[in-house]
């Protein structure tokens, strides 16, 4: 089915690896155009070679910056003549239980999860009100309905995250932009790598994440890809999804327990 993105302008956070990454690919592949950026020069320039050049910029931004991304959305929307949907990747996750968070820990958690997605929407709004079709897509995690001891600071943020994505989505409904969540559970990429090698486990990178997998429980007995995420970021993007704004998709094998 054809999706309807084709010469649409997408601004992608955090597009340097993971889920951004497989995100910016699958919309190059649906026709659309790209601007996506991350805080690591290099590591933007290996992650999006051999991509098409033509519809897609590239920009050195950290998303805590209002004035970096204010330029970044305007270059944006001055090569592409506008911008129709955002997808706000950029985030991090904090392994600290509460006796060894500081508050510095705490304020930056906050900062990130709330500002990286802010910081965008204001500076992409008039651009999202001048689209015919216009979509925010804030990527979260299941932490945000499910939270964790071990990832105290990172399960709050995500958590005020959910609400914050749902209030905008009744503030901009009268602009006509959807604004909906994609919420993560464990997705392979390379944190998980780093992570098995880090272990010194004597199984296999497959083998250790299964294991992880069932420790987790997962009912998939997997770990997610990159690319089924952006799937469904990509599917609530599309004007095909013209009627669904305020909800959250959960793309995480079955790991989520809860039911609202």
């Amino acid at each position: 089915m054809d999706l309807g993105l084709a010469d649409r302008t997408i601004v992608v956070t955090g597009g340097s690896s993971g889920v951004g990454l497989a995100t910016v690919r699958a919309l190059l592949d649906e026709g659309a155009r790209v601007a996506t950026c991350g805080r690591d020069a290099d590591r933007l320039a290996r992650a999006t070679a051999g991509l098409d050049g033509g519809r897609l910029l590239t920009a050195v931004c950290d998303v805590r910056d209002p004035d970096a991304v204010r330029a970044f959305t305007a270059d944006a929307a001055r090569a592409f003549g506008g911008i129709d949907g955002l997808v706000n990747n950029a985030g991090q996750s904090r392994m600290k239980g509460l006796d060894a968070c500081t508050a510095d820990d705490w304020r930056d958690e906050l900062e990130l999860k709330f500002f990286g997605v802010l910081n965008p929407l204001q500076a992409a709004r008039p651009h999202l009100k001048a689209s015919p079709a216009p979509s925010v897509v804030t990527v979260n995690a299941v932490l945000a309905k499910q939270p964790e001891p071990r990832l105290i600071t990172t399960s709050a943020a995500r958590a005020g995250l959910l609400n914050l994505t749902k209030s905008l989505s009744v503030e901009l409904a009268a602009d006509g932009i959807r604004v909906n969540s994609v919420c993560l559970g464990l997705i392979d990429t390379g944190q998980w790598t780093r992570r098995h090698a880090a272990a010194n486990s004597a199984l296999s990178p497959a083998d250790w994440q299964a294991r992880l997998a069932t420790d987790r429980g997962i009912a998939l007995g997997r770990l997610g890809r990159p690319e089924e995420v952006a799937y469904a970021i990509v599917t609530l993007l599309s004007p095909r999804a013209s009627y669904i704004t305020g909800t959250s998709i959960d793309v995480c094998g079955g790991v989520g327990r809860t039911i609202l």
